[in-house]
């Protein structure tokens, strides 16, 4: 690939979004959580992406991330999406079939949808927007209407403690977005 065909995905980190349908409170659950940490984990495993940094509401996820080469954002993003999606149809499917119901949609391609379409990545061009996107997803569980624990450090699935703390244990697959301006 010649310097012209580089790609922004390759190139910068992405901040990425992604809700629920309806806006959903599916999330709430740590087995649901589980699903979204093991699946980062997979990908990073895989050489697929980086993750710098994470958090899961009850009804969205927000992460700082940068796909790999030769993967493509698009790939990447619809693999992570159709993984988590068809996880949790299972375990609602096993054992929460009324809660399943909320998301059955009458489309062509699907019977139940757990992801809103159209998520989006923007790319961050400079250290100072990356930053204040960390802080933006690490305040996000004490913040407005969430109030999801006391303090920033409670708040167990968010990658806080990881910058915060140097907690390098919890969520070993987190790299530290500083790697990208050495």
């Amino acid at each position: 690939m010649n310097q012209e065909e580089i790609r922004e995905e390759h190139e910068y980190i992405g901040f990425f979004t992604v809700t629920i349908l309806k806006w959903q409170r599916l999330l709430k659950l740590h087995k649901y959580k589980q699903i979204i940490l093991d699946s980062l984990k997979y990908l990073v495993e895989q050489k697929k992406i980086k993750v710098y940094a994470f958090v899961i509401m009850p009804n969205h996820i927000h992460l700082l991330w940068k796909i790999n080469e030769p993967y493509l954002l698009e790939d990447v993003q619809r693999d992570f999406l159709k993984f988590t999606g068809q996880a949790m149809y299972r375990n609602l499917l096993k054992n929460h079939k009324e809660v399943l119901a909320l998301f059955r949609v009458d489309l062509k391609d699907r019977k139940y949808q757990f992801w809103k379409r159209n998520s989006l990545t923007t790319f961050l061009y400079y250290r100072k927007t990356i930053e204040q996107k960390l802080d933006y997803i690490h305040n996000n569980p004490v913040q407005g209407i969430w109030e999801l624990a006391e303090s920033l450090d409670k708040y167990p699935y968010s990658s806080y403690n990881f910058y915060e703390f140097d907690d390098t244990t919890t969520y070993p697959f987190l790299t530290h977005y500083m790697e990208e301006f050495e």
